[in-house]
């Protein structure tokens, strides 16, 4: 049991702050619908790291298309070279077919530098090309009217691997000979290339790996014939245009993979099972070993609650387990196999440990030594560098020590001795480091102060200011301040949330509330000590209304233990949370009860209905898009890993659909969401429409015509102007 904690220091300085000279936020503007649209400009000052060289010592930086190279000694930069002339010498494919469903995260890295650090490789535009650092030279090494995709340098620097439709191929940098490794591909059959789910939910990006002598390459080869074909349709062409889907819902069958490996040069695939990855098991990492002799595997069982590390001799198929690890509920897959380069150990993050915090472990490679290296009540949210070169090694993670509504950078020996805490001001620090450890890019943020980067040295010291902050918005306009609450739900568990109070703001007044919800597992909870930028909260709190994001039981970041009471019941336990926050805002004497929105996207969607039909008496109007109306439509990854198999869980499926309680409608509810999105597919909102419907219930709904789960480009602002005037007529 959680004991209620004692109000965050946070809120006194927000409240401070909103007491400020009215004669000095009087000469500022408003936050309006217009300044949201404004504010969509390219990013101020210095680009953020998007390559470190191997030393560790300058990184590669883009914007506005110019490519440059920062040296953190120096700390100056020079322009490498301007990517329109390689964006103009690719060719321009001619593909106007059906959409062919990528998932966004498939294979996102465009730039790649070589070991050496000599070289970059970059894709654009379906062709890939060469860029020499030193020079600023490049070379085309494709040009075809065909994507070539996820291309990756070998380690040697000598070819390329890349996809080219359904097929691996590689090509030999100095003569430009390509080789086509695989010959089977189809829409169905895809050969180091991925489905639509895994990348979505398992965030595998890639489905092939070189080998570390660069002789070979290891893929996973995808049959997507058994998933269901979900029918997408464009209806914007002179035509409609069919563009089905590969998407498995809970309980079917899932992309049969087979791990292979061939030569770089060509010949015969060695193949290796895997196991049925139809209906029992899931792959959710894959690589090589260190020394090119064998590859490993992580899979998990359907359900996600077991998982085994396994290496495969590649010469002979023998398999040996390196690890195993199981949790009654499910278990949280974060980042890769860390291999050191003494080629002897690896770094991995679990929750095994006692109430289910995250924390670093440090393996041998035949998994026979363990050594956890972090412990205690709060959470390592991800590994960024290790530095091998002292005695003993260190490790360089994130975590929320010493404050889980903060993000700190810390490192500590490789025998668990030493730990350091590198960064000091109070708030969530963002860290892109360089191999080794050596100088890192700090990007902190609060409530109350913006982004601003700071070049380090590796220990934490202060080198320069890289990017200063944006005070654009602290200058011009007034941006109400944030505060984190703290309330206790009743069960006794201390929970907190962030309070925007409305301009004007008055003691003794009770004014309308409009909860921002997401509320769904593996996912930060929302009290942070980070910028909130301008958003539409604060139009909507200079329009009068209290803003509030509450978290609630299944978050990322209070340990496994806070996030398990959704098990098997997804939107119970979490709704109950959002109500005991809306409650406790009424019981401040803040909000008026009769005058309580809520709106939210995706999961937040699904909640903001579920708050509609199985809280009416507590939310009066709700904005929800691209909501899961029943979790028999979500994909087969993430429900199965809360919800179970449905055969096994038939009782929670049913309780927690929505459109069984379409005759619950007692306030007012507009649905909005693309026709074609891809995640939270079409088939829930007509469903609910229907139910709706047929209990002869009164609604709103407004589609957009999308291909992609959320709203992009000009769409955003009418999306906007929607929402603010659904709740100024539903909630006055």
């Amino acid at each position: 049991m959680h004991r209620a904690q004692p109000a965050s220091p946070y809120r006194t300085l927000a409240f401070l702050l909103l007491l400020a000279s009215p004669a000095f936020c009087a000469q500022k503007k408003p936050i309006t619908l217009e300044t949201l649209a404004q504010a969509a400009r390219p990013g101020h000052g210095a680009p953020l790291p998007e390559v470190w060289l191997p030393d560790g010592r300058s990184f590669l930086a883009r914007q506005n298309n110019r490519l440059t190279l920062y040296d953190c000694a120096t700390e100056k930069s020079r322009m490498v070279l301007a990517l329109d002339s390689l964006d103009a010498a690719a060719v321009a494919t001619t593909d106007d077919g059906p959409m062919d469903w990528t998932n966004r995260r498939a294979g996102v890295n465009a730039m790649q530098l070589s070991s050496d650090g000599k070289e970059l490789l970059y894709t654009t535009r379906g062709d890939i090309f060469l860029i020499h650092l030193d020079t600023g030279k490049w070379e085309q090494l494709t040009r075809t009217a065909i994507n070539e995709r996820d291309a990756r340098l070998a380690p040697d620097g000598r070819s390329v691997a890349f996809r080219r439709g359904a097929d691996l191929y590689t090509l030999d940098v100095a003569g430009k000979i390509e080789t086509r490794l695989t010959r089977d591909g189809s829409d169905t059959l895809r050969n180091g290339g991925l489905d639509w789910v895994y990348p979505e939910e398992l965030d595998l990006n890639t489905a092939f790996w070189w080998s570390p002598d660069s002789k070979s390459i290891a893929y996973l080869q995808f049959d997507t014939h058994a998933e269901p074909s979900y029918p997408h349709a464009d209806l914007l062409r002179l035509r409609a245009t069919y563009e089905p889907e590969r998407y498995p819902q809970a309980g079917d069958a899932n992309a049969t993979i087979r791990m292979g490996v061939v030569a770089a040069s060509g010949g015969a695939t060695r193949w290796f099972d895997l196991g049925d990855t139809r209906e029992s098991y899931l792959i959710a990492r894959a690589g090589w070993m260190p020394g090119s002799r064998a590859v490993y595997v992580l899979r998990f069982n359907r359900v996600q609650n077991r998982d085994t590390l396994f290496s495969i001799d590649v010469e002979t198929g023998a398999r040996a387990i390196i690890f195993e690890e199981s949790d009654p509920y499910w278990i949280n897959l974060e980042g890769d196999i860390c291999f050191l380069d003494d080629g002897r150990r690896f770094l991995w993050t679990s929750q095994r440990g006692a109430g289910g915090y995250r924390h670093l472990f440090l393996y041998s490679n035949d998994g026979r030594q363990v050594r956890q290296l972090t412990g205690g009540a709060w959470e390592v949210s991800g590994i960024v560098a290790v530095n091998e070169a002292e005695a003993v090694g260190r490790v360089f993670y994130t975590s929320g020590e010493p404050s889980q509504f903060e993000r700190h950078l810390y490192s500590i020996g490789l025998d668990g001795r030493d730990k350091r805490r590198l960064t000091e001001e109070p708030g969530t620090h963002s860290i892109s480091m360089g191999p080794g450890g050596r100088y890192y890019i700090d990007t902190w943020s609060s409530l109350t102060e913006p982004p601003r980067s700071i070049l380090r040295a590796g220990d934490g010291s202060a080198l320069g200011t890289y990017r200063e902050q944006d005070r654009t918005a602290l200058d011009e306009y007034v941006v109400l301040p944030s505060a984190i609450e703290s309330f206790t739900a009743p069960d006794g568990v201390a929970l907190y949330g962030r309070l925007i109070k409305p301009a004007g703001w008055k003691r003794r007044k009770r004014y309308p509330v409009i909860v921002s919800v997401y509320g769904g597992p593996g996912v930060d909870l929302p009290a942070h000590n980070a910028w909130p930028g301008i958003t539409i909260d604060q139009v909507l709190a200079q329009r009068g209304y209290l803003v509030w994001q509450c978290e609630n039981r299944g978050g990322e970041g209070r340990g496994h233990d806070f996030e398990t009471a959704i098990y098997h019941r997804l939107g119970v336990a979490e709704l109950a949370d959002q109500v005991a926050g809306v409650r406790h805002l009424v019981a401040m004497g803040l909000a008026d009860p009769k005058r309580i929105g809520i709106h939210g996207w995706s999961y937040g969607g699904f909640m903001t209905v579920n708050a509609m039909l199985n809280a009416p008496e507590v939310f009066r109007a709700g904005f929800a898009g691209a909501p899961v109306t029943n979790w028999m439509n979500y994909d087969t990854i993430y429900t199965e890993r809360y919800m179970g198999l449905p055969a096994g869980n038939p009782t929670g499926y049913r309780d927690t659909a929505l459109t069984p309680r379409a005759r619950n409608l007692t306030g007012k509810l507009m649905l909005v969401q693309n026709f074609e999105d891809d995640n939270v597919l079409f088939q829930n909102s007509l469903q609910l429409v229907s139910a709706l419907e047929l209990a002869g219930k009164q609604f709103d709904y407004t589609l957009y015509p999308q291909k992609t789960h959320g709203i992009t480009g000009a769409d955003v602002q009418h999306l906007n102007q929607l929402m603010v005037e659904f709740f100024e007529r539903s909630l006055r």
